[in-house]
């Protein structure tokens, strides 16, 4: 589910009405330094899209009439999310975007999410501050080989984080990241490369966390 300590609310965003004409909108955009904002409705209330600083310039350089609607140029109407989509829909809805408008229960605009934001979630997951190696295995994409390298890795120490790569239909060799806890000694972290490697895994990558 995502949190809502990730989004950015109404409250604290720039935004544009939908009865702003493209000469306001762009005076809004070039005093708010954003390439991008949300178009509301009169009300404030309903996500109508995003007007984009390029598309207005490139309008004008056009000679296109500045005085029409800025929903003459609107982008992304159908680009939301509502706040308790899974993780999932989040990331892939906003991959191609500056950030992702986000919708409350009654379907009305709340704020949005940013890459900047959800990277920093990301980046916290990965638990870098408190790791000390991130070593990438690779195994055969065999039923349990996850619970397999857990098991053995966690004879020696917690598990920090764990991310599973190439887990696609059809891959024959996926890669799982494991980041080990602070204070891993390097004499610990070899007994677990051999072990892992006695049972048949490939530990392909060792990260120094530490060292970055």
């Amino acid at each position: 589910m995502l949190l809502e300590s990730l989004v950015q609310p109404k409250a604290q965003l720039t935004t544009v009405e939908e009865s702003a004409t493209l000469e306001e909108a762009l005076e809004i955009l070039e005093n708010s330094n954003f390439r991008c904002v949300p178009v509301l409705d009169e009300s404030g209330k309903i996500f109508r899209g995003n007007i984009y600083k390029m598309h207005i310039y490139r309008h004008k350089s056009r000679g296109g009439d500045m005085s029409l609607p800025v929903t003459h140029l609107l982008k992304n109407a159908t680009k939301y999310i509502n706040l308790d989509a899974p993780f999932f829909k989040v990331f892939f809805t906003i991959k191609d975007l500056p950030y992702i408008a986000v919708l409350n229960e009654h379907g009305y605009f709340y704020g949005i999410l940013t890459h900047n934001h959800l990277l920093g979630m990301l980046s916290q997951s990965w638990n870098v501050k408190v790791g000390s190696y991130v070593i990438t295995v690779t195994s055969p994409d065999g039923r349990g080989e996850l619970t397999d390298m857990s098991r053995i890795i966690t004879r020696y120490v917690s598990i920090a984080n764990c991310l599973t790569l190439d887990a696609t239909e059809g891959d024959l060799v996926r890669r799982t990241l494991f980041t080990l806890p602070e204070g891993t000694s390097e004499a610990t972290l070899q007994k677990i490369i051999d072990h892992l490697q006695r049972k048949g895994f490939e530990v392909i990558e060792v990260e120094n966390l530490q060292t970055e």
